[in-house]
């Protein structure tokens, strides 16, 4: 049973023990109902403490659920009970109290909670909200500011900063929860009334909500849940708690069945999935990566040094030039010292990482080392000649990857006699923020070394997603059908703010031309000024490089704020001219068909070649590698909520050839996503 009862004296102790992460399940939501009525039962019980087994306290609901039949007691049936008890009700927290955890402990009429434990209420990062009247209660008791923090954003807080709130009463001892629990209980036994929290009375703060919204608008923009969260807690400022309860349980039950809340829950379970690589045992034995190698001192491999690093794993990093090796070394400790600066890091935790980094121009020195990354030029006989290289210098079993965002991994590790030991570790830039790992896996790649480098992934908390080996993998070769149509669609009478603008109010952090603006736009330019092929070849050659240069697409001031360029309308103009491309009105539809629905084909192509294992993979490389709204579920989800058959119908509107796994499933009205 997950819910067991045991008396110490006149308090009755109900412990939970449903492990991982004592899940609220069905059985668990039964035998807390039954352990109160137990209490109610018993005239010698005179208090009651809630506990859990194992590592943590109530960690959320149980999200397998979703979407299921229900089955009774639903929690808010459950807290309701709790509160509702004539006795007294501790709940001791340890571990997170997180979701339905949370709202089981401000049902209590008491908490405590050890130093290290955390509370929060999560649900709006899977599109919904607390609705076992959390948005209800905790603004009872810790405020609207407070309330606001936790249930739109969705961060848990400290125990400390949970007490200083009044939602937790009580610090216990980090090992005697339990009995500092059962004394609390029985100092309280006797208190009348017995405090609950829907009972509190709760003042209107619009000043609060006020600057809570203003505070956070760009980070909601597109997000209906944080929205429903904060129209709860106005609610529970304007009503009594029955009408607050009513009014959170309709929005629950909206957000629940809407599609954003379907796209988060998609991309929760996309995100696990993808750690789990076909066709290779559960119980491979993995290599161990002690030290790590990194070949290049620039942005990408200083990035990815600082992943490393901060996961305390040693790193020596290897350059040609001293200059360059300084200059690399310096800009890792800017970083961290930044970090530092905002309190995300103290300054012996910088101390640290740097004290493990070793700066080198001796290639040799990474004989002992059990992984090297890669982090050079994009030139295929360049990376050639290293690997054959780090052949001759590496020790055996030492895993030898490339960061390589496009070229052929296969050829790479044919540079070496040790093929089996070769894969692609692409990482994002900048690489030591973005999430976002494609692990490529070559014809040769051992699994050891795929299950190795999945594992590594974990441990520098970057989410991995396997890809097998083609022209930009999974996530650039979707990316580059979409800035070939961006940059069509400008010569047939689109504006670069208007296809940026499209991509922006689709919910991506920034379009296309914003992107090459950022990232550069003489990246991948033949540095010919003569040979001017296509509009990026003519920006280049005038020096608009980009943000850099204070002149790509658009035109930067000195804070690199954009306004829209005549000298970029002119080229464009020149360019329509030259090439005699006819004109029409470009719709915002249209921009979305042909720059997104190719995207979707070209996923659908990799999917059908083997390139990305299974399609909540390709959603995952979108999500975490280039900014895609997680609230559309990433572009094979937002496929099938858009209906495949009508962006079949849009690709053949426009010429395109369409994927015969995309027209196979939009036929036969499948799906994507499961």
């Amino acid at each position: 049973m997950p819910v067991t009862t045991e008396r110490h004296g006149d308090v009755l102790v109900v412990i939970a023990d449903n492990p991982p992460v004592n899940a609220l399940s069905a059985p668990v939501r039964k035998g807390l109902t039954a352990a109160i009525e137990e209490a109610a039962g018993d005239g010698s019980v005179r208090a009651v403490v809630i506990a859990c087994a194992g590592r943590t306290f109530f960690a959320g609901a149980d999200i397998t659920e979703f979407g299921k039949p229900p089955i009774e007691p639903m929690l808010p049936e459950v807290v309701d009970r709790i509160e509702a008890s004539d006795k007294p009700v501790v709940a001791a927290i340890h571990g997170t109290a997180l979701g339905g955890g949370c709202e089981v402990a401000i049902a209590s009429h008491y908490r405590i909670a050890v130093p290290s434990a955390k509370l929060g209420t999560p649900e709006v990062k899977l599109g919904l909200l607390p609705g076992a009247g959390g948005t209800q209660r905790l603004p009872r008791l810790a405020g609207v500011a407070v309330a606001l923090e936790m249930v739109a954003k969705g961060d848990p807080i400290s125990a400390a900063k949970a007490k200083q709130a009044g939602i937790v009463d009580r610090l216990a001892g980090e090992d005697s929860l339990l009995a500092d629990a059962i004394a609390f209980a029985r100092e309280v036994a006797d208190v009348r009334p017995i405090p609950r929290a829907s009972e509190r009375p709760l003042s209107p703060d619009p000043e609060a909500i006020a600057a809570f919204e203003k505070t956070n608008a760009r980070r909601f923009r597109g997000f209906e849940a944080p929205a429903a969260n904060i129209a709860c807690v106005v609610k529970a400022t304007e009503t009594p708690y029955a009408e607050g309860v009513e009014f959170e349980r309709q929005q629950f039950m909206k957000l629940m069945f809407g599609v954003q809340s379907a796209a988060q829950r998609h991309i929760f379970f996309a995100e696990r999935k993808a750690s789990k690589i076909d066709g290779i045992a559960d119980d491979v034995k993995l290599r161990p990566i002690d030290r790590v190698g990194i070949i290049g001192a620039g942005t990408m491999g200083g990035g990815i040094a600082m992943n490393f690093l901060s996961a305390g794993v040693p790193v020596t990093i290897v350059e040609m030039q001293q200059d360059a090796l300084d200059r690399g070394t310096a800009t890792i400790r800017k970083n961290y010292d930044a970090t530092a600066a905002k309190g995300r890091m103290k300054p012996e935790q910088v101390d640290q990482a740097m004290g493990l980094l070793t700066p080198t121009l001796d290639l040799n020195a990474l004989a002992d080392v059990d992984l090297v990354i890669e982090a050079v030029y994009e030139e295929m006989s360049v990376k050639q000649d290293i690997f054959a290289r780090l052949d001759a210098i590496c020790k055996p079993g030492a895993i030898l990857a490339s960061n390589t965002s496009y070229l052929d991994v296969n050829v790479i590790a044919q540079a070496t006699k040790r093929p089996e030991d070769v894969l692609g570790l692409h990482f994002f830039s900048p690489a030591n923020v973005m999430k976002l790992l494609e692990i490529v896996r070559g014809d040769a790649t051992a699994d050891d070394v795929l299950a190795t480098a999945m594992a590594l992934a974990k441990k520098i908390r970057k989410v991995a997603v396997i890809a097998g080996v083609c022209h930009g993998f999974i996530g650039n070769r979707m990316l580059e059908p979409r800035q070939v149509e961006a940059l069509k669609l400008l010569l047939e009478g689109a504006t670069p703010e208007q296809v940026d603008r499209v991509h922006v109010e689709f919910g991506m952090p920034m379009g296309p031309f914003q992107m090459a603006d950022l990232a550069g736009v003489d990246i991948g330019w033949h540095r010919d000024p003569n040979r001017i092929e296509n509009l990026r070849d003519a920006l280049a050659a005038e020096g608009r490089w980009g943000q850099k240069k204070q002149a790509g697409f658009y035109d930067y001031d000195a804070k690199r704020t954009p306004s829209n360029s005549p000298r970029v309308a002119e080229i464009i103009e020149d360019f329509r001219k030259k090439t005699n491309t006819p004109q029409h009105e470009v719709t915002d539809q249209e921009i979305i068909e042909r720059t997104l629905y190719t995207l979707v084909n070209e996923g659908a192509k990799i999917l059908a070649e083997g390139k990305a294992q299974r399609a909540s993979d390709i959603d995952v490389v979108w999500i975490y590698g280039y900014g895609w709204p997680v609230y559309r579920g990433g572009p094979m989800f937002w496929a099938d909520t858009e209906g495949l058959k009508k962006i079949v119908e849009g690709l053949e509107r426009h010429g395109f050839e369409v994927s015969p796994l995309l027209r196979e499933k939009a036929e036969q009205g499948g799906r994507f996503s499961a």
